[in-house]
């Protein structure tokens, strides 16, 4: 959805509740307001579990009523991965949620008190005026292909960029300690995994004939096949 500031102002409306949340590893802070930014709430714990989650929708039924408001409209930075699990189920509920970005409420908290500092109670309320404002945005949220395919192209990524990751640590530990290696073998393939995994050190070949090598390695080709048959019959 693309709208405009003006048009955002416009469906925080007088008949909407709004619920301004600072999400946190366990325990989330919420506020509620009205259209004009005024306390009708003040800041609640819930905590991120399922029975936590169903105490604050029941909070957030009794406000609407206790207020004769006919909609909610919840807001949160989205912090980490931390806000997924309470998207999911508002999703589930029904609950219609927007997105405020943290840049903006670290200015607003700048303007107001010039402070930057973290705090969960002030936060919630913060990111409720910037609802009311029309500083948020409508997040898409994927589901099932769609969110599967995201989610594997973002574990690829990790995985890659952690194998990447190693990678360079072992040239950095190679170059240090057995500079020769790299004039051997000019690729890691299977042989020089298993010299590495044998004998990691310059030290560990001296003394060894080249058929006391040779076995060596082949274990860790054996010890492979092994384990992939175990895998393989369970």
């Amino acid at each position: 959805m693309h709208f405009n500031t003006n048009q955002k102002i416009n469906q925080v409306s007088e008949k909407i509740l709004v619920i301004g949340i600072d999400i946190a590893k366990r325990t989330h802070y919420a506020y509620a307001v009205d259209e004009r930014g005024r306390v009708l709430e003040k800041s609640f714990p819930f905590s991120q579990t399922r029975e936590g989650f169903d105490a604050f929708y029941e909070r957030l039924l009794a406000l609407r009523a206790t207020h004769e408001k006919s909609d909610v409209l919840v807001g949160f930075e989205p912090t980490g991965h931390y806000w997924m699990n309470l998207a999911a189920y508002l999703c589930a509920h029904g609950i219609p949620f927007i997105m405020v970005n943290p840049h903006h409420v670290n200015r607003s908290k700048e303007l107001d008190d010039n402070l930057q500092t973290k705090n969960d109670q002030k936060d919630a309320l913060v990111i409720a005026r910037l609802m009311r404002d029309g500083r948020f945005s409508y997040p898409r949220i994927l589901e099932g292909v769609e969110a599967e395919l995201r989610n594997g192209a973002t574990l690829r990524a990790k995985i890659q960029e952690d194998l990447n990751a190693l990678h360079n640590r072992m040239i950095r530990w190679i170059d240090r300690f057995f500079p020769e290696f790299m004039a051997v073998f000019k690729q890691f393939g299977k042989m020089a995994y298993a010299v590495l995994e044998m004998t990691p050190l310059p030290q560990d070949i001296q003394g060894k004939s080249p058929e006391e090598l040779l076995f060596l390695y082949r274990q860790v080709r054996r010890s492979r096949q092994y384990l992939s048959q175990k895998t393989a019959n369970h």
